[in-house]
């Protein structure tokens, strides 16, 4: 491909960002006004959500510096970070952590290249384009659990038709009779269900790049793949990375496929599913307390990680779209 094309993009960019020097701010202060006005309509909603949201997050950390289960809550003592060395120390929970990463990082991998492979079927197509977008979207619409459900019933070596459709496999192969056969029909569910949330969101980032900027590289004699990775992806990046940072952080709290398909068995619990387990099924409320507070933490962890990763100025990215 010319590198006319790249090389003058690259030398506008930097010119709007250096601007000329004395000139009047105008782009500043107007970006101070958004910026205010944004923070007062976010303001209604964000006190909603304190107040929902803030009682149980302090409960939990309360909680978790107790030893305290509901089969004798006469019995609470006050242990510290007891709770926390537990749940670090043990095998158990890093296992689970372990499984988690790997549930969030290959469907997330795998939603991203599918979705957006959706997000441009949607993005071109002419004909019966309402009728394509809405049908790629009909997964995301179904409760998961019903999901969950079917996902079960597809797998099983009963009644399901997964094995007959993949001839490499007998008849009666159980999926749930193992940690990796099981892990991976927890993943399909997962993939099914939400690569039309990834595609929804790239969708809108794809409609964001500049049609000129791809007319102008095909000008230049860019092929598709290297108007793909030097015009199209470069100018999704901001998209691409709130796609990766919901997903993420929704695959990592992953709990309902796990609850529906296999209840945890068979080395498939996540650290959410561990947590309910601990909570709700032993009446253990200072570790599981504990383990609510890890997941907190580590989803706050993610997440900045992504951000870093990705190194997006989401405002920046805005002025210029």
């Amino acid at each position: 491909m010319s590198t006319s094309y790249v090389a003058t993009a690259g030398e506008d960019a930097q010119a709007k960002k250096r601007g000329k020097k004395g000139a009047p701010s105008a782009d500043s202060e107007r970006s101070r006004g958004e910026n205010a006005l944004g923070r007062k309509l976010v303001a209604p909603a964000i006190v909603v959500m304190l107040i929902v949201t803030a009682f149980p997050m302090l409960r939990a950390l309360y909680l978790s510096v107790f030893n305290y289960s509901l089969t004798a809550p006469e019995d609470r003592e006050f242990v510290g970070l007891q709770n926390y060395v537990t749940a670090l120390t043990d095998p158990l929970f890093w296992r689970d952590t372990g499984v988690t990463v790997l549930y969030m990082l290959v469907t997330v991998a795998i939603e991203l290249v599918i979705g957006f492979v959706f997000a441009m079927v949607m993005h071109r197509v002419v004909f019966a384009r309402g009728v394509i977008r809405t049908s790629i979207l009909i997964p995301y619409g179904i409760i998961t659990v019903v999901s969950g459900f079917a996902w079960q019933f597809a797998f099983s070596y009963q009644n399901g038709f997964v094995n007959g459709w993949l001839p490499f496999l007998e008849a009666d192969f159980n999926w749930f009779g193992d940690s990796t056969p099981a892990i991976i029909a927890i993943m399909v569910s997962e993939i099914w269900k939400t690569t039309p949330f990834m595609s929804l969101l790239l969708l809108a980032g794809l409609a964001q790049v500049s049609e000129d900027m791809i007319e102008a590289a095909k000008v230049d004699g860019a092929t598709w793949w290297q108007r793909l990775w030097k015009v199209i992806l470069p100018n999704m990046r901001a998209a691409i990375m709130v796609a990766v940072l919901f997903r993420a952080l929704d695959a990592y709290r992953i709990f309902d496929n796990i609850a529906v398909m296999t209840a945890g068995a068979v080395g498939t619990e996540s650290i959410s599913f561990l947590t309910y387990r601990q909570t709700i099924e032993q009446f253990q409320l200072g570790i599981g307390s504990a383990l609510s507070v890890l997941l907190f933490l580590s989803v706050i962890l993610i997440a900045f990680l992504i951000v870093k990763l990705f190194k997006v100025d989401l405002a920046q990215a805005r002025q210029e779209s």
